[in-house]
């Protein structure tokens, strides 16, 4: 078994460093620029409505700020949970070796049944129905977060794309010469990636002398008693087209309920994907709708909002919508930012601050 090097539960505020991700819409490469025009900003409270990968709430706690994070998405508020609320836990190396052994029991095999030859090869899936019932016999809450943390981006980058959009194992298994992706990456065993992953957290936990907290609500019913809010809603394009969360990664939702993973599916589809949800998020003709509502909710608050330069609604209309609530609107761009999927070259990344 790889070796884990284990973190200080003291750990220094400067030693914590945020773990990789291969998350889709990750601010990650432009934390820094997002700062830069945050930080000009008087708060001490912040609400990141749209937590994601957790990388600005990540960030705000570093810069000594009092952390909520939000996520509808159960697998998102894990993570919340593990490196934003969390602020001491960690998993021992006895904890991470319990995790990926196999204790002989009879362990259930519901990922094997449903998605076989559709996104991990059969071993693989056996390794993950027994790896997620040991984790679920954690029954402290943090480091239950923090192994599901590990699991998930375990998952995530052994997936072509790092998605979970469609059935296509035979991109990895395939006996073809490769022009993209990384076949030595895919093969890397779970386990290997799961200590990775362990191990990366464990580094990037440390308290900040705040009470941070981290929840999993719609946003319309997240508490708006912040100095700041920062929102990053799944974006449309100018095409229509919506970035889908829940469809893109059902597999990690799927898994954060395991138990009851199978009243969910959509056994319908090719890839078992989970039931559609409506998400005004994804609707090109309600997301302006949602916009509003959401400056309406917040106008007591600072704003953040990040956003691409040709979506929908477009950036005079996000300005606009800001300013019935708002006296002064900032509008930034960042030019050379390019999502790894996106093949449009002229949408650029832009940031509106509204004091």
């Amino acid at each position: 078994m790889t070796t884990l090097t284990l973190f200080p539960t003291e750990a220094i505020h400067e030693e914590a460093i945020f773990p990789q991700t291969r998350y889709q819409g990750s601010k990650s490469k432009i934390i820094d620029w997002i700062w830069s025009h945050v930080s000009k900003l008087n708060f001490s409270t912040c609400l990141d409505a749209f937590g994601g990968t957790g990388t600005v709430a990540y960030k705000f706690k570093k810069e000594g700020k009092q952390v909520i994070y939000n996520d509808i998405l159960v697998f998102n508020y894990l993570i919340g949970l593990a490196l934003i609320e969390n602020d001491s836990e960690r998993l021992s190396q006895s904890d991470i070796e319990w995790i990926l052994t196999d204790h002989g029991t009879n362990y259930p095999s519901f990922i094997q049944d449903t998605f076989p030859d559709i996104y991990f090869t059969d071993e693989e899936n056996a390794w993950l129905d027994r790896t997620v019932t040991n984790i679920n016999k954690f029954e402290n809450t943090f480091k239950n977060a923090i192994a599901y943390f590990a699991l998930i981006q375990a998952c995530v980058i052994k997936r072509p794309y790092n998605l979970f959009h469609r059935k296509n194992l035979y991109v990895r298994t395939a006996d073809v010469e490769r022009s993209f992706g990384n076949k030595t990456t895919w093969d890397r065993t779970f386990s290997e990636y799961f200590l990775k992953f362990a191990n990366q957290a464990n580094q990037a936990i440390f308290n900040n002398g705040r009470r941070n907290s981290a929840i999993c609500m719609d946003v319309f019913d997240a508490p708006d008693n912040v100095d700041l809010v920062y929102i990053d809603t799944p974006y449309i394009s100018a095409a229509g087209t919506g970035v889908d969360y829940h469809g893109f990664y059902h597999f990690l939702e799927g898994l954060t309920q395991y138990s009851d993973w199978n009243k969910s599916i959509d056994y319908q589809s090719k890839h078992k994907r989970l039931v559609p949800k409506k998400n005004i998020w994804n609707d090109k003709n309600q997301i302006a709708e949602g916009f509003d509502r959401l400056f309406c909710k917040f106008h007591k608050s600072q704003i953040v909002v990040s956003y691409r330069s040709d979506g929908i609604p477009s950036e005079t209309e996000l300005v606009n919508l800001l300013k019935k609530y708002k006296k002064t609107v900032e509008v930034h761009h960042f030019g050379e930012y390019k999502y790894v999927l996106s093949k449009n070259s002229k949408s650029k990344e832009i940031l509106l601050v509204a004091p």
